[in-house]
């Protein structure tokens, strides 16, 4: 399993680096196609051995107005959300302080629904060696702790955490966070190349069944939330409003159903689609799914979702006061279980959510 999945991260470092080129060449909007029927194509970024949720959507059938098209892959969000702003892509998916990031610096974008969050059976965790003697966020202080990348998810719960905790800014400054790809967290914790490591997914997984490991704190620091969304352009969502209300209340939808649907099921059903791309990935990695993380049903997206890390940036000084407020940058005004259109729990005609055969 682990070689599989070495090849898999392999393949998305090197999507990453790709999409960063392409980033930085300013792609910007190769121009909209659509298809003989006059469906409008959504380009997009994949995630290897994952299951996006419009990718459920298409498969289920729930778009009708849209078709997906894969133009790349990725493993990093904010890659994923500044091909949407540049017009390399037409949606991407990331953590929300990094959206609100990239609209300080000016990118046109909007958060349409949410794309992932935390939950009991599906979350971020930091963990630290059993016998380590780091038992609080205080002890991590001159610490090296192991992140994924700078600048997203990781980084913000981490330092909010160790603000919540009683950490000065100055202090949170002293613990040095390190990128080091998942695949390479547990290793790097065991040699002691770090101090702690962030696990989640299979990583975690494996890493808890091989014992020695201590759970610090995780992302559940907030409850059941939702962390990341998907966004579109502001000028792309204006000039085809209808393109983006089906791919929302689709993927809305899809969330729905995966929120609804027996475990079991999800994960047959991730299986056929990985399967069926042809990319060489093993859908047995879809094993490892637990839940869908949102808590809102069909991914409506929450003020405090956004809100909490607008003050936090403000807060960090990274972010002028007042620049926004978090209506500025989200609307569920396309979500279906946003504005009145399905209950939670149904789907079109108040009937239970059901997927395609």
């Amino acid at each position: 399993m682990l070689s599989r999945l070495s090849a898999v991260i392999r393949v998305a470092a090197g999507a990453l680096v790709v999409g960063m080129i392409a980033t930085a060449c300013g792609g910007g909007d190769s121009g909209v196609t659509t298809t003989a029927d006059g469906k409008t194509v959504l380009r997009y970024l994949t995630t290897p051995a994952q299951v996006q949720f419009p990718e459920l959507a298409a498969d289920l059938g729930y778009f009708s107005k849209v078709q997906l098209k894969p133009v790349g892959e990725t493993a990093s969000g904010p890659v994923s959300i500044q091909a949407a702003a540049t017009g390399d892509s037409d949606f991407g998916s990331a953590f929300n302080g990094a959206i609100v990031k990239l609209a300080a610096g000016g990118s046109k974008i909007t958060s349409v629904v949410d794309s992932y969050g935390a939950d009991a059976q599906t979350f971020n965790g930091f963990y630290v060696l059993e016998n380590s003697p780091i038992k609080s966020a205080r002890d991590l202080i001159g610490k090296k702790v192991g992140v994924n990348t700078l600048g997203a998810h990781s980084e913000f719960v981490i330092r909010e955490w160790l603000a919540r905790q009683g950490l000065s800014k100055d202090e949170i400054t002293q613990v040095q966070l390190v990128v080091v790809p998942p695949i390479n967290t547990e290793q790097a914790l065991r040699q002691g190349r770090i101090d702690a490591g962030n696990f989640s997914g299979i990583f975690r997984d494996q890493g808890l069944a091989r014992g020695g490991l201590r759970v610090l704190f995780t992302d559940e620091i907030f409850g059941d939330f939702s962390y990341g969304t998907y966004v579109v352009r502001d000028e792309f969502r204006s000039e085809h409003a209808d393109a983006v209300k089906d791919f929302v209340q689709g993927t809305a939808r899809a969330i729905r159903w995966t929120q609804v649907t027996p475990r079991e099921q999800v994960v047959e059903r991730f299986k056929k689609i990985i399967a069926g791309r042809g990319r060489g990935e093993d859908p047995a990695l879809a094993e490892y799914w637990k839940s869908s993380s949102i808590p809102a049903a069909g991914g409506v997206i929450a003020d405090k979702e956004i809100q909490l890390w607008i003050d936090w940036l403000q807060r960090d000084g990274q972010l002028p006061e007042g620049k926004f407020k978090s209506s500025d940058l989200y609307t569920n005004d396309d979500n279906p279980y946003a504005n009145g259109t399905f209950p939670p729990g149904s789907g079109p005609d108040g009937q239970p959510v059901e997927a395609a055969p």
